[in-house]
């Protein structure tokens, strides 16, 4: 071993350890990670892992969106299909009924997901939306108590985290998506300060917060140090990372500044800099991760199976496959089960060269 490389194994556990010790990175240290070797990366992979196996285990959360309202939404947010500004082809409804988010909830069991994440497409909800979903909630607790409810449906009001709450909901997600400073840049109909004042009423009303970041929007180093900092000091239980989905009709289609080193980089430093946070790759891990994938997994535990908001996924079939590839186990998969993939055999597919 190169002197070196010597010096980056040493550098990698020096975090893994600082990390574990419940200490805080210093800037230095943490723009390191965003800018360690490609050719190295395994390396800080392997100091990553130390910390999530330390917390997680080898399991592996997953987690199932359904958008229970989609393409209506007054905010202008660049990145977004649904927001005013887009012409992204995405379907438009209202707020689904409990019968819905019930159909919802077993898709999610049937694809061994732990929790259903319902989201709604709107600035913030009247307290008439809360109490439907309060109502979807109350619902689908009574017939799979085991199922994580969580609720992401925008810019809350006083009292209305209380009732979510009230219903049995288990988390509320709303993303910080990025820095106080580069926010402006994003978004102009809400500020960032809006985003914390509904993280703080979420955790004030007892439920888990869920708050994460989305990258590839133009942000500049310190601007992914901020929020990776941020969501450390708020202390969030869940924190979802996101890579941008470049779609047709919103304002950042043609953005493309994201590697799958450069994810991966970003995904060990929020490990990092939050060891006991459930941490899940988020949207985009198929298009800016693609083969590198399964390598995420050494410093998240958790995913989102089957598909976004308006996007299609990775099927969760393949998921789950690769989950167990890697020797990971997914969260209340029974053992069983792991014996119930098709031969190898079946999946071979004869080529022919004659014409048509």
């Amino acid at each position: 071993m190169t002197a070196f490389a010597e010096t980056q194994v040493s550098n990698a556990a020096d975090l893994a350890e600082k990390s574990l010790q419940g200490e805080e990175l210093s800037r230095e240290e943490a723009l390191s990670v965003l800018n360690w070797a490609d050719d190295d990366v395994l390396t800080l992979l392997q100091a990553a892992f130390r910390v999530r196996q330390t917390y997680f285990g080898k399991t592996v959360k997953l987690n199932f969106l359904l958008n229970i309202q989609s393409g209506i939404c007054a905010e202008d947010c660049g990145y977004c299909s649904q927001s005013r500004d887009s012409d992204a082809p995405v379907d438009k409804y209202r707020m689904m009924g409990a019968e819905d988010v019930m159909e919802a909830a077993e898709k999610a069991i049937a694809n061994k997901a732990t929790r259903l994440c319902m989201v709604a497409s709107m600035r913030g909800p009247s307290d008439k939306d809360v109490g439907a979903v309060a109502e979807s909630i109350r619902q689908v607790k009574a017939k799979y108590p085991q199922l994580e409810l969580c609720a992401c449906l925008g810019l809350l009001k006083d009292g209305q985290a209380e009732t979510l709450e009230a219903a049995g909901v288990d988390a509320y997600n709303h993303n910080l998506n990025t820095s106080e400073r580069h926010y402006g840049e994003i978004c102009s109909t809400h500020g960032f300060a809006d985003r914390l004042d509904t993280v703080r009423k979420v955790t004030g009303a007892g439920i888990s917060a869920c708050s994460g970041a989305l990258f590839g929007m133009g942000e500049a180093e310190d601007d992914i140090l901020e929020v990776a900092y941020r969501l450390r000091e708020m202390q969030v239980e869940s924190i979802p990372v996101n890579f941008l989905i470049p779609m047709k009709g919103t304002s950042m289609v043609a953005r493309e500044d994201l590697t799958p080193m450069r994810c991966l980089k970003i995904l060990c430093l929020f490990r990092f800099l939050n060891p006991r946070a459930t941490l899940r790759i988020a949207g985009g891990r198929e298009l800016h991760l693609r083969s590198l994938q399964p390598l995420g997994l050494y410093a998240a535990n958790s995913l989102f199976v089957g598909d976004y908001l308006t996007t299609e996924g990775q099927a969760p079939n393949l998921d789950i496959e690769m989950i167990r590839d890697m020797g990971f186990e997914v969260v209340g998969d029974a053992p069983a089960m792991e014996n119930t993939t098709s031969p190898l055999s079946e999946r071979v597919q004869f080529t022919s060269r004659k014409s048509s």
